[in-house]
């Protein structure tokens, strides 16, 4: 009996000790429901213990933070924390980041405003007592992961999810960065007002505080979602502009075949009636050339070249390759939606590599690229090789990724050596750059 007195003693009077080790379990849980919070509203999936490591990273200097320096520039401490750590478990870019702090510690900030004061309220309470007697502490941190538990069910069932299109100009980042910057500093200076002079508010100003606060977050979120729509729908215009041309040319070439069909068919014949095999077998080559820039076209279409950026990219670069005389061979058996790299790297070793391939091969008697994508299943590995004629047979593979190397003039020698920039901050880029006698091969490799 005394023992359960002296435990009774111990939640319902002032104890600082206690506090404080009650705040290691909370901000373990606190750390955790914000992980879910942001990974399940911009739809992040990670590996279960990359998150765990995350976590328990973030808590322990949290708990660290929380005991060494004092408030409110712990929090400082914690958000700096969470904008490098977020991207290196995540990989999340610069605005899902910002994104990821915002939304978390909004949904905790808009709970804390619109509990803190009922709460004092109906116990009868000041700040002093929530902030250093442990039942009315643990209580109320309760209440709040109750609640934001509620939350992220809604958000599961309801399948609710921020969809980030990272393609938008450089003025619309700016705007939503500066929007995000001044969300997170009045989320900062709201949990200080309400840690500081909530006994001082009466309830109905706390109310109008979350409502105003709330109003303000939905507008911004409404706003960055019109924003995101609108260059997603902007993209989708282009490359459906990009798609008609190719229609337009591949109806071209259907109309041709079948103006030439009989033709065609009856030339066959002859061949076949004087058994000249060997001059079908030259017409043949001469009609699979054909047959082939009607398979590239075919090939170019957003449904099967499933990312806009690289399908923008590729049918630039193929009209260019055409309009230098360039016979380009395409195959597609890669989903590039789930391509294991930043898109925005890829596309720039792919246009740099696709510009050398064109120039390389626009030398040559024989103009041909071969581009293919495919997945190595067995090797664990995402393979896109492009092959090319080439005139210099004496190139070295090696001195070609030197800064200003070039073969060419007026070329500043600066595209694969920025290629080999970014092999070297990624952990799972290689590029195999082999020569025969008639292609020049640059064999990207992505593992997973």
């Amino acid at each position: 009996m005394e023992l359960l007195n002296n435990i009774w003693n111990a939640l319902t009077t002032p104890n600082e000790i206690l506090i404080n080790i009650l705040s290691i379990p909370f901000t373990l849980i606190e750390v955790y429901l914000s992980t879910l919070l942001f990974t399940s509203l911009l739809n992040i999936s990670t590996p279960k213990y990359q998150r765990l490591i995350y976590v328990l990273l973030i808590s322990f200097i949290g708990i660290l933070a929380t005991f060494v320096i004092p408030s409110p520039f712990n929090l400082l401490i914690n958000y700096l924390l969470m904008l490098i750590l977020i991207p290196i478990f995540f990989k999340t870019n610069l605005l899902k980041t910002f994104l990821a702090i915002l939304l978390s510690s909004l949904t905790f900030a808009l709970i804390g405003m619109l509990l803190t004061n009922p709460y004092l309220f109906i116990f009868k309470i000041n700040s002093y007592h929530l902030l250093n007697i442990p039942i009315y502490r643990i209580i109320y941190v309760l209440s709040q992961y109750i609640i934001v538990l509620i939350i992220l069910f809604i958000f599961k069932h309801k399948e609710i999810v921020l969809n980030i299109f990272n393609d938008i100009d450089k003025k619309q980042k700016q705007i939503i960065y500066a929007n995000l910057c001044f969300g997170i500093f009045t989320i900062l200076t709201q949990a200080l007002l309400t840690v500081y002079y909530i006994d001082n508010l009466p309830l109905i100003i706390t109310f109008l505080s979350f409502i105003t606060m709330l109003v303000y977050f939905s507008i911004s979120i409404y706003s960055l979602t019109r924003i995101m729509k609108l260059a997603f729908t902007t993209q989708k215009l282009q490359n459906a502009e990009e798609y008609n041309k190719t229609l337009s040319i591949l109806h071209d070439n259907v109309r041709g075949f079948k103006h030439d069909f009989d033709n065609i068919v009856t030339t066959i014949g002859g061949y076949v009636k004087t058994n000249d095999m060997e001059g079908l077998k030259k017409y043949y080559i001469q009609l699979e050339d054909d047959c082939q820039k009607v398979n590239n076209l075919y090939v170019l279409n957003p449904k099967l070249i499933n990312n806009p950026g690289v399908y923008s990219l590729l049918t630039t670069k193929y009209n260019e390759a055409e309009e230098k005389g360039i016979k380009v061979n395409m195959s597609l058996l890669l989903d590039l939606s789930k391509l294991n790299m930043k898109i925005y790297d890829f596309t720039r070793i792919l246009g740099i590599l696709l510009d050398n391939a064109i120039d390389a091969s626009d030398e040559c008697e024989e103009k041909v690229i071969n581009i293919i994508f495919r997945d190595d299943n067995k090797n664990h590995r995402q393979l896109i090789i492009i092959e090319n004629t080439y005139k210099d047979k004496n190139v070295n593979t090696e001195k070609i990724f030197n800064k200003g190397f070039s073969g060419k003039e007026n070329h500043t020698g600066l595209g694969l050596w920025e290629v080999r920039k970014i092999l070297n901050n990624s952990k799972n880029l290689n590029l195999h750059t082999t020569k025969n006698e008639k292609y020049f091969s640059q064999q990207i490799e992505i593992y997973y």
